[in-house]
């Protein structure tokens, strides 16, 4: 029987302990990947070429989305078959920005596809009674995972709805990092946003993250640190 490559009597170094990395815990690179998205947004949103650089960054985060839902409980096809032509619809969007169908069905498909990974992560981390260094890591990348749906949303609903979400000195349009911002104070519960929902169709949706948010605390974050307490005592 070959052993995990935490197992081995000594170690992988250099590429081959990074590609074990990456297949033993692709939540981690997830969250990484989401991370540095984030950072990265302020310095090229601006930019002529910035929406380019956003559409790699969601074929990377694609990616590793359909990587890590090999490892959970949800189907990989299903993965594939909303992902890829969400990504391809992006780049589509990027060429032809004024195509309002194609922008709008690009967001909703990249939304959709994010909820299932993180619905694939929820799973995962319920498919058992032992809590793993990667189940850790999914608690975060299906936070940021369901950062971006919610952002991806509401991009999706002001495409076909200008005007949805208004803040102070702004136009009809907000842009996808303002947008994330906003996710963020709704996922979270924290509210610190200057940004707000002014039609039904965007309150609605805020409506369904905030829910999304204090359900996730309540369901998974509790169970994980009650098994973690269960696995201390045992």
């Amino acid at each position: 029987m070959t052993k995990a490559w935490y197992e081995l009597d000594s170690r992988p170094t250099g590429t081959r302990y990074w590609a074990a990395v990456v297949r033993k815990q692709p939540s981690a690179v997830l969250v990484a990947v989401q991370l540095f998205a984030i950072a990265l947004l302020p310095w090229v949103e601006a930019e002529p070429w910035g929406r380019a650089v956003i559409a790699g960054l969601s074929l990377v985060a694609v990616t590793f989305g359909i990587w890590v839902i090999r490892s959970t409980p949800a189907l990989t096809w299903l993965a594939l078959l909303i992902g890829l032509p969400a990504f391809v619809l992006e780049v589509w969007s990027v060429v032809d920005a004024d195509n309002t169908p194609v922008v709008f069905t690009a967001h909703l498909l990249l939304a959709v596809f994010y909820l299932y990974v993180a619905y694939g992560l929820v799973a995962y981390m319920f498919a058992d009674t032992w809590v793993t260094k990667d189940e850790m890591f999914a608690v975060g990348a299906a936070f940021t995972v369901l950062l971006f749906a919610f952002a991806y949303l509401y991009f999706a609903v002001q495409t076909v709805a200008p005007g949805s979400f208004a803040m102070p000195g702004g136009g009809d349009q907000r842009t996808f990092l303002e947008l994330l911002y906003f996710s963020a104070a709704n996922l979270t519960s924290v509210g610190l946003s200057d940004i707000t929902a002014v039609e039904s169709h965007a309150r609605a949706a805020v409506i369904l993250e905030q829910l999304t948010g204090v359900l996730y605390v309540a369901m998974v974050i509790s169970r994980l640190v009650a098994l973690t307490v269960m696995r201390a005592r045992g």
